[in-house]
């Protein structure tokens, strides 16, 4: 089935500058039979609203918090993972070489190899393409770490160098009697002192965001035929009063787009010099980071097992619980999701029971003939895990993300998985310890200005603050999104 667009569509894109058709009733034209008919038109003053609630903002207040700064950046540090395990190679029998901590990723991290945890006398596992052996630590040499099999077999080499194919965990320690802590050390044997907790420091800073919406004082004056509502709740026939609206709700959406889509500026280009930045290389100076490049940066991607839609099936769930069981395990998680990956759930779930082929036993299975169906689902539970589902706007209007998905299918955005509850960090600026959303918003503001949302008029409309024969209203608002533990959030592609 094909589904064709009318060619009269409206489609008219957004507020645009100038004057148009769109924006006044022409009666003079011979469409409209012009002025000189003697019969008088039936005018239906009502402003018809025909694309429901415009606006797609309401996300981060559903998912996250706000909290007040005063500072130009926020940095705070996440705890790191309590148990050593590490991945590296092992190009001579019974030496393993550290190569990175478990993420694998070591320049991000800023893990230096020779800083490893492991020491003389822990008991290890190790795994390789050769198997799975437990050994004991005889030998720490910075990286290399030399081990004894307990079962006296010499664990051989695997692989090519560098292709980080072995792991090696701690498991416990063994010593002999009467003995001390590197007490088999010689002097070719680097002694180890005692491990100290390692953590993670993130930064992010705020961005200034503006806008202004201007009427002349002849135009605000003026009385208009159509009775306009405005998505604030505000009627009346003053055009004005619907385009101050209008702007002030796309502003509000602007912002939560911003904390979702925006990335830092690379400090080496145009943007630097548009914004300000005069220190060449740093990238902290212009833009902000983003929850979407928070999570490919620092958390998860999903492309699904067919790589077109993804969390759709269970085992795409089941790949997906695996991953969170290696994370933070965070039982609750919040999916919102595109309406196509919203409607493949739900079949995919409908489709786990037995009378469902039918389509008559969705959602709660207990639908009777003198009730509508109910075709959906808002939630499910895998394994230890609950999953709750809820429609994204953003990604299915064809004037936000669902235009820019519909564009390039290759890399649309189809949902974001997002863990519920709060977590515990350090926040360097207050020098304590912090219970917080997962996801929290900060504005800039003092006892001498709140930066979350101001708004202030000027010129000679009303009470007179210019020489300016207009209205200008005036918006701005500079914040941040804090996206704390990345690693238990995933995007769905």
């Amino acid at each position: 089935m094909a589904i064709s667009l009318g060619t009269n569509l409206n489609s008219v894109p957004a507020s645009q500058k100038q004057t148009l058709s769109t924006n006044y009733l022409d009666l003079s034209s011979a469409a409209n039979a012009g002025w000189g008919q003697q019969y008088l038109p039936d005018l239906m003053e009502k402003e018809a609203e025909v694309f429901g609630p415009r606006t797609i903002s309401g996300f981060l207040s559903q998912v996250g918090a706000e909290e007040a700064m005063t500072a130009d950046q926020v940095i705070w540090s996440e705890q790191s993972r309590l148990h050593l395990s590490y991945k590296g190679d092992m190009d001579t029998d019974n030496v393993v070489t550290i190569q990175s901590d478990m993420d694998g990723n070591v320049a991000a991290d800023g893990f230096v190899v020779a800083n490893h945890g492991i020491r003389l006398n822990d008991t290890v596992l190790i795994a390789n393409a050769n198997g799975v052996f437990k050994a004991i630590v005889s030998v720490v040499s910075g990286a290399d770490v030399t081990v004894a099999p307990y079962d006296g077999t010499a664990i051989a080499t695997s692989g090519a160098t560098a292709d980080f194919g072995t792991t090696i965990l701690v498991y416990g320690s063994e010593f002999a009697k009467g003995t001390g802590y590197n007490a088999a050390a010689a002097a070719t044997v680097e002694s180890r002192g005692a491990n100290e907790a390692a953590f993670k420091t993130f930064t992010n800073k705020p961005i200034i965001m503006k806008d202004y919406y201007e009427v002349s004082g002849s135009d605000a004056s003026r009385i208009g035929w159509i009775e306009t509502a405005s998505e604030a709740g505000q009627s009346g026939y003053l055009w004005y009063l619907k385009a101050e609206s209008d702007t002030r709700a796309r502003f509000n959406d602007y912002v939560e787009m911003s904390m979702l889509e925006s990335v830092k500026g690379s400090g080496t280009n145009a943007v630097d010099t548009l914004l300000g930045g005069v220190i060449a290389g740093n990238d902290t100076l212009v833009g902000t980071q983003g929850l979407f490049d928070a999570i490919e940066d620092r958390g998860h991607v999903t492309t699904g097992v067919t790589g077109v839609n993804a969390a759709t099936d269970l085992a795409e769930f089941d790949a997906i619980l695996a991953e969170f069981d290696k994370q933070g395990a965070i039982e609750e998680n919040m999916m919102f999701v595109n309406r196509a990956t919203s409607l493949a759930m739900d079949d995919m779930l409908a489709s786990m029971n037995s009378y469902g082929a039918g389509g008559t036993s969705y959602g709660v299975f207990d639908n009777s003939e003198d009730m509508a169906l109910n075709l959906g689902f808002s939630g499910f539970r895998r394994g230890s895990y609950d999953f709750y589902k809820s429609d994204f706007r953003y990604l299915n209007d064809l004037a936000t993300r669902g235009g820019i998905n519909a564009a390039n299918a290759a890399n649309a955005l189809r949902g974001v998985m997002v863990p519920a509850g709060t977590s515990t960090v350090y926040d360097q600026s207050l020098g304590k310890n912090l219970k917080r959303p997962f996801l929290h918003v900060r504005y800039r503001a003092s006892q001498t200005d709140d930066r979350k949302m101001k708004s202030w008029t000027t010129g000679s409309v009303g009470a007179a603050t210019t020489a300016l024969d207009a209205m200008q209203i005036h918006m701005l608002t500079e914040r941040c999104l804090i996206t704390q533990g990345a690693n238990n959030f995933m995007l769905l592609k």
